[in-house]
């Protein structure tokens, strides 16, 4: 048996059955060995940037990861924003890199590169091994260091003389550690806290944002006053009708600081301290307010959901959680804005749909209009590097089966891996698409202006701006093989999206006219209909 062959059936025999793949030469033997062992999927994607976003989303949803394929350095370099934001998500995920034989790597080839150093800043564990008969191993080991907690990436460096020499053989799965209980000291000193009487926030993170930590921070919220606030980009948040509503830290540093106000205590279960996401003249870095004392309860390793039901049990013992009630905005009318796309999601949003969102800008209103909606998954851009929806929807369709996935992208962030909509079409994949058409990367205008940029001209403002010539989604799919359609006002909008069906196969992607530019506002609680700008309409009316 050669490597690539006992490499495979270890991965299989590990629980990893989906490779997502954009190979080279080096790969030959790997792609080779998918059919002497069926078990693993092989799923081809036109840029490693849909690889590694779909192994992200892939493991996101199951809580084991999917094998990432990938050529050399470059492809490497290729995959790693959305690498990054699977390790900001602490995703189980397994890079497989193929590398230059062992022997010709000597003599510095045009593709040749130092794939280590790449790998480290994304990964928990890199390994290459030097023959065959440790590539088994290796692959053992890296799959369990992907899924110890809190998960992460884990890059096996494939030579390709490993690959395809003789002398292999598959050994078993390792054995994969719990996440840390936490102790009861930790536990007592957060519920000290509680009954402190001054201000305190619990911020979720990880894990705390499924079902049994959103119902243990109820309790803790409803039994002791304290707010509970959920981590800005959540790699998996469960929501809608039935769960508690979580309100999120907010994106902009101003309205978080803003928004924690007077905390004097910030217990932490499953989240960081929190930070603003960049510098800004005359504004600070850390967003824990003067004075606050932070208390980790659980770190990233730890049980949080675990952790936040003893919390409960001990400082709110008869509490119950405090569940969403049911609630749907009205159709609107009149013409297509953010505000009203968001109310005709939220009208329409089917049960145990899975959100894939980088809508950035124009996905203001949709926390709001989509919090009393039938239960759903909620998956978001962890680690900020835009490109990640479309990717990410990928993955989550595979992983769930029988599951309406829902990819809400920004026309901008669609760019950077539009080539994944060929892989939904050639999967046959349950997901519906809508790009939110504003043409221009509206996010960076407004950070432009907060930059003390005030004096920007044309020449900088041009840099922003995605027209000239316009970008023609409906184009662009059709020609990927998805079938497409635009709406320019909400009805059209309302009509294509209840029309687009589930099934075996990527339903019609929604091209949306431009949104009017949207004032920023803070994060509020998933609790009823959106919050409104000045000089806005409710949801279901029109402008």
């Amino acid at each position: 048996m050669n490597g690539a062959q006992a490499l495979i059936r270890t991965l299989t025999g590990c629980g990893v059955d989906v490779c997502f793949s954009n190979p080279g030469t080096s790969e030959m033997h790997f792609v080779a060995a998918l059919d002497a062992v069926p078990q693993l999927r092989g799923v081809l994607c036109l840029h490693e940037g849909t690889a590694t976003g779909a192994a992200d989303g892939y493991g996101r949803m199951t809580g084991r990861p999917a094998a990432a394929l990938l050529h050399l350095g470059p492809g490497l370099a290729n995959g790693l924003a959305n690498l990054h934001n699977a390790r900001r998500a602490r995703t189980p995920l397994l890079a497989v890199v193929g590398d230059h034989a062992t022997y010709h790597k000597q003599f510095d080839a045009p593709l040749e590169s130092d794939i280590d150093a790449l790998a480290s800043s994304v990964s928990v564990w890199v390994q290459r091994p030097a023959g065959s008969a440790g590539v088994a191993a290796a692959a053992a080991q890296a799959v369990a260091a992907a899924m110890a907690p809190p998960g992460g990436v884990a890059t096996l460096i494939l030579p390709a003389d490993v690959s395809w020499s003789q002398g292999a053989q598959p050994v078993p799965a390792l054995a994969v550690p719990a996440p840390r209980p936490v102790p009861g000291e930790a536990v007592s000193s957060a519920a000290a806290v509680l009954r402190s009487g001054e201000p305190c926030v619990v911020l979720l993170g990880g894990d705390g944002t499924r079902r049994p930590g959103l119902e243990a921070a109820s309790r803790i919220a409803l039994a002791t006053g304290a707010r509970v606030i959920g981590e800005t980009f959540p790699s998996r948040l469960e929501r809608g009708a039935g769960l508690p509503g979580l309100e999120r830290l907010a994106y902009l540093a101003e309205f978080a600081i803003a928004q924690l106000g007077d905390v004097r205590h910030l217990i932490l279960a499953g989240a960081s301290a929190p930070v603003s996401f960049f510098a800004h003249p005359g504004k600070p870095s850390s967003l824990v307010p003067d004075g606050c004392q932070v208390h980790v309860l659980a770190g990233p390793a730890d049980d949080a959901p675990g952790a936040l039901t003893a919390l409960a049990d001990l400082a709110a013992p008869d509490a119950k959680p405090v569940p969403q009630q049911p609630w749907r905005p009205a159709l609107p009318d009149g013409d297509l804005t953010g505000e009203s796309a968001a109310a005709v999601i939220g009208a329409l949003l089917p049960e145990d749909a899975i959100v894939s969102d980088e809508a950035n800008t124009s996905g203001l209103w949709l926390p709001g209009a989509t919090a009393g909606t039938p239960p759903h998954d909620w998956l978001t851009l962890t680690g900020g590097a835009i490109g990640q929806g479309l990717p990410l929807a990928t993955g989550a369709a595979l992983a769930s089966p029988g599951r309406r996935v829902l990819a809400l992208e920004a026309d901008g962030s669609a760019m950077y891996t539009i080539s994944a909509l060929w892989t939904h079409a050639r999967e046959g994949l349950d997901i519906t698409t809508i790009i939110f058409s504003n043409r221009a990367y509206a996010i960076l205008g407004m950070e432009l202006d907060r930059a003390g940029a005030t004096a920007a001209g044309e020449a900088a403002r041009s840099l922003l701006d995605l027209s000239r010539p316009s970008l023609n989604f409906a184009a662009l799919a059709e020609g990927m093989g998805v079938p497409a359609s635009r709406a320019s006002t909400a009805a059209e909008f309302a009509g294509q999206l209840r029309r687009a069906p589930g099934g075996p196969r990527p339903n019609p992607l929604e091209a949306l006219g431009p949104p009017p530019s949207l004032p920023p506002r803070p994060a509020r609680p998933d609790t009823g209909p959106p919050a409104r700008p000045p000089g806005s309409t409710a949801p279901g009316a029109g402008p």
